[in-house]
């Protein structure tokens, strides 16, 4: 599905930005979520849903940390932290867990520029999306699920599609949900280029 809403898109809308990569200034940013903007980053994407089931409603957050000089290198790594926020009994949000790894950087997409789709949620759940590369054409999306006996969000299910972009139809696309394919994987430990050294051996 997201190879061919993207294709369509570069197909037809070549100037559209993606939701998922300025949500934060499309919408009006609720006060309570710029409190969680650290000095020295800008909000890149902010979600409201019922992350941990409580029937309350929490945030997902993604900061981009900004460079200090324009001539700065690019950040590779660490560039995009991802919030999870949740409200507490109290009615205070608070932050319970932190990824600076899942979201991909700036300039990590090859020559379609911005990886980062967007970040979809839903009660208990949550997926973020990229999509990157040039002639041959790459996505991946990360889907997350809270477990209320571990408390936390855990990797659920992992999809890979590869295409030429001359032949959308003739790619690649790969799924992988545990316990098939990989043990329990916390949201504040998964890191997209390790998890499938993870992976349960056959």
């Amino acid at each position: 599905m997201i190879k061919a809403i993207i294709l369509f898109c570069s197909l037809t809308l070549p100037a559209i930005v993606f939701a998922g990569n300025d949500s934060g200034s499309n919408r009006t940013i609720p006060a309570e979520v710029k409190s969680f903007v650290e000095r020295g980053t800008r909000l890149l994407a902010w979600e409201r849903a019922d992350l941990n089931g409580d029937n309350k409603d929490d945030y997902i957050i993604v900061l981009e940390k900004e460079k200090k000089q324009p001539s700065d290198p690019d950040m590779e790594s660490g560039q995009r932290p991802l919030l999870i926020v949740t409200r507490n009994s109290n009615g205070r949000l608070e932050v319970v867990k932190r990824n600076d790894k899942i979201v991909y950087c700036s300039q990590c997409g090859g020559m379609m520029g911005d990886p980062f789709v967007g970040v979809t949620v839903g009660r208990k759940t949550f997926t973020v999306e990229h999509y990157g590369g040039s002639a041959w054409r790459w996505s991946n999306s990360f889907t997350f699920n809270y477990s209320r006996i571990d408390n936390t969000w855990q990797l659920v299910e992992v999809k890979e599609e590869s295409f030429h972009a001359g032949d959308p139809e003739g790619g690649e696309s790969r799924r992988y949900t545990p316990p098939r394919d990989f043990g329990k994987i916390d949201i504040a430990n998964f890191d997209p280029d390790t998890w499938k050294k993870r992976r349960k051996s056959k």
